[in-house]
């Protein structure tokens, strides 16, 4: 089995309504993706697939959903001032934590058609959360 890895990066505003800590109140994030793709057999130039085109399917989800974007839940109760004030955001089913937004990503790739093995998406330089699933398609 080959795998490969393509590292992106950006940045995201969120909060987590009823976190117990400081995560409660709006912050902001730099973080890093790197996304794994597998394949059981190489294409015919040698290869998994070409950086690029990991790039370049992630990085138009990114631009058009998380970067410099808020992430909040859909019952956050900043969301009407937000929607007053013309501000960008996306609205979640689930608390936007670095978890669902490792799986949001996955789950877009896959859907593009790539073979992805994890997603690690780097909220900090010394913590991360990954995504995959069981059963990879091959």
């Amino acid at each position: 089995m080959y795998t490969i890895t393509k590292e992106v990066y950006f940045c995201y505003g969120h909060r987590l309504m009823n976190h117990p800590g400081k995560c409660r109140h709006l912050h902001g994030h730099s973080v890093k993706a790197s996304i794994s793709i597998r394949q059981e057999q190489l294409n015919d130039q040698g290869m998994v697939c070409d950086f690029s085109d990991i790039r370049d399917a992630v990085e138009a989800y990114i631009d058009q959903y998380l970067d410099h974007n808020f992430l909040l839940h859909k019952d956050d109760p900043i969301i009407p001032m937000l929607i007053a004030n013309n501000e960008r955001f996306l609205a979640l089913d689930e608390h936007p934590t670095a978890e669902v937004l490792s799986k949001m990503i996955y789950r877009y790739l896959r859907q593009a058609g790539l073979n992805v093995a994890q997603v690690v998406l780097w909220e900090t330089a010394s913590a991360h959360a990954c995504y995959s699933e069981d059963s990879p398609r091959l």
